[in-house]
Order: C-alpha cells, then structure tokens, then sequence
C-alpha cells in the first residue's frame, strides 16, 4: 500500500483459474483445464489474494512450457 491509497489489484478479487475441465494429468500432476497442482485447487479458497496471484503467476509459467513443448 502506498500514501495514494491501495493498488487497484490489491482491491480486485482474484478469480478462480478453473474452467471445468478437472482432470488431472499423470504426466505433469497438473489439471488439464487450469493448470493447477491438486494441492493449489484443494486449497484455493483459503489463500490469501498475493497468494492467489502467485499461483496464477506459475499457470503462466506453465502454460509456456506447454506450448514450448508442443513446438
């Protein structure tokens, strides 16, 4: 927080990743839809929103690998 006031991302509630598609892969421990760990989806709802942040942070990350992969 500044002396302006709170970042308008510190106020924004961060949305779930999740689109419906809950299978998780053996090959990456990762889901198919979201690109979660199993222990980022079972404990979501009880990060903080830095925390939320960084977990979409990492689907970034992993979504680049992905698609490094399929080149």
């Amino acid at each position: 927080m500044t002396a302006a006031g709170p970042r308008a991302q510190d106020m924004t509630p961060v949305p779930s990743p999740c689109i419906n598609v809950c299978r998780m892969n053996p090959a990456t421990g990762w889901c198919d839809g979201c690109l979660r760990t199993i222990d980022e989806i079972a404990n979501w709802s009880l990060l903080a929103d830095a925390e939320k942040r960084a977990v979409w942070d990492a689907i970034d990350t992993r979504h680049a690998q992905l698609i490094t992969r399929q080149r």
